[in-house]
């Protein structure tokens, strides 16, 4: 293991961190917010000089490999959650270190579960910057590493590997530097067309970058105690689903959208098994709140296709309190928690490609039955898929499940009720958010005990990188040289 190069590394985001904090410390010098001021020139100070003491103390070995990678990856949310927390504790908006620390980790690993139990009475640079982390996660605090340190070389590649979800990251270009900063381009590209929709739709500049940033990152934190249920308003209904529908999808598409290769989103099997399941969750969703809940074809719709997008793209903005909802509906909710967006995606949860390849997978076990001698490969597409790739999503798709039954069992054993407790692992594993009962969407994590919220921390940060790239830092194995 070269600690070096993993030090000197880390030292290099906490930098950019530091830096990055600037941004609402301009907004709370231009809301006058007094000592909300000093509390982030406070925070970019020990930031910024913890990053240099580390770039400065180690000097990077040459390259990066699979075991400095996973390390960089785990660590660098871990670190960047930490000292995420240093506004939220020096402006008094948390005074418990580990209410502070669920925020942050909720925030950068674009979850959107929160402690927070009224939103608007916070200091708006500090909101800010609550919405920020989630921006910066969405596509990887690594990967933007990446993108502006020529110094990682090759090396970068074991980064990306570790931090960008799902099964095959995909290389756009044949040096991962380049790769990285053409995705960062098509994110900052969609994020800027979002903020200009809705700034010309009415909504205010701060408003338009904070929802901006829980859309984009599929993180799902806003400014409003009612989410986007606050403004009521169709308009940034239908521009929120659209972008969120987006952030949901393969970012690699939308770099060969850009240049004009739109056959390449009806060649995509992943994008279209996702585009399915999202229309047939909305139908089956509106059909029931048209009958029970809503009283025109309109509001049942609007409403169910909302949730329906920002439930499976992960984000969990919310419109409307779907815990009211027919069971039926809340089922079908908590279904998408799982299924999540697809490969190369902010979004998180198992990845539609995966539970894809899973179904073909049972369809060939049928096959074989009747025909035992046959020899059936599974194909995505024209895409050969390898056993060993479809091993590999079998192993973690069971492993999934087993860490939400024990997380569940956990939660259960603090005194959440079954359906509160479920959805609570299911919610912050999936980075969804929201979930249903006591952590339903008009409600908040801030109840829970401090050991539930460290548990709900680590489904967080597995769920985000997922899964192995956390767990395999605890084999002795891994340590070996």
């Amino acid at each position: 293991m070269k600690f070096k190069v993993v030090l000197n590394t880390l030292g290099s985001l906490i930098l950019f961190l530091g830096i990055s904090m600037v941004f609402p410390l301009f907004y709370a010098i231009y809301y006058q917010e007094g000592d909300i001021v000093y509390a982030f020139v406070a925070s970019i100070i020990i930031t910024t000089l913890s990053g240099l003491l580390l770039q400065y103390a180690f000097t990077p070995e040459n390259g990066i490999g699979r075991k400095e990678g996973f390390v960089i990856a785990s660590l660098g949310w871990i670190l960047a959650a930490g000292f995420g927390t240093l506004p939220f504790l020096f402006s008094g908006t948390f005074t418990n270190f580990i209410d502070a620390y669920f925020e942050s980790m909720s925030g950068f690993t674009t979850t959107g579960a929160t402690v927070l139990s009224s939103i608007e009475g916070n200091p708006l640079s500090v909101l800010f910057w609550r919405d920020q982390i989630q921006w910066m996660g969405g596509m990887g605090i690594i990967v933007l590493v990446i993108a502006i340190l020529p110094a990682l070389g090759v090396g970068g590649m074991q980064l990306f590997r570790s931090e960008v979800p799902g099964p095959e990251p995909d290389k756009l270009k044949p040096r991962i530097k380049e790769t990285a900063k053409l995705l960062y381009l098509v994110y900052i590209i969609i994020s800027v067309l979002q903020v200009v929709c809705l700034y010309i739709s009415g909504m205010s500049l701060y408003d338009a970058l904070t929802h901006m940033f829980g859309t984009m990152c599929t993180g799902g934190f806003t400014p409003k105690n009612l989410s986007v249920g606050h403004y009521n308003n169709p308009t940034y209904d239908l521009i929120i689903i659209i972008f969120m529908f987006i952030a949901g999808a393969n970012f690699t598409l939308h770099y060969k959208v850009l240049h004009g290769d739109l056959k390449s989103l009806l060649k995509d099997r992943e994008f279209l098994f996702y585009t399915g399941i999202i229309l047939l969750s909305t139908l089956i969703i509106a059909t029931q709140l048209r009958i029970y809940v809503y009283n025109t074809i309109f509001a049942a719709i609007r409403y169910a296709s909302f949730q329906v997008v920002s439930i499976t793209t992960t984000t969990g903005f919310v419109t409307a309190d779907y815990d009211q909802w027919p069971d039926l509906s809340k089922n079908i909710l908590l279904v998408l928690m799982f299924i999540g967006g697809c490969a190369g995606s902010t979004g998180g949860a198992i990845k539609n490609i995966r539970i894809l390849i899973l179904l073909k997978k049972a369809s060939r076990e049928f096959q074989k039955i009747l025909h035992p001698h046959a020899i059936t490969p599974i194909h995505v597409g024209d895409k050969k898929i390898s056993d060993e790739v479809v091993n590999n999503i079998t192993s973690f798709f069971m492993l999934y499940m087993i860490i939400f039954v024990i997380g569940t069992l956990i939660m259960t054993s603090l005194g959440l009720d079954m359906t509160s407790a479920l959805s609570s692992v299911a919610a912050t594993l999936g980075n969804v958010g929201p979930g249903l009962g006591l952590v339903g969407p008009s409600q908040n994590y801030a109840f829970i005990p401090d050991i539930g919220k460290i548990i709900l921390c680590i489904c967080m940060l597995l769920g985000r990188l997922e899964i192995y790239t956390v767990l395999i830092l605890v084999v002795p194995e891994f340590w070996k040289k």
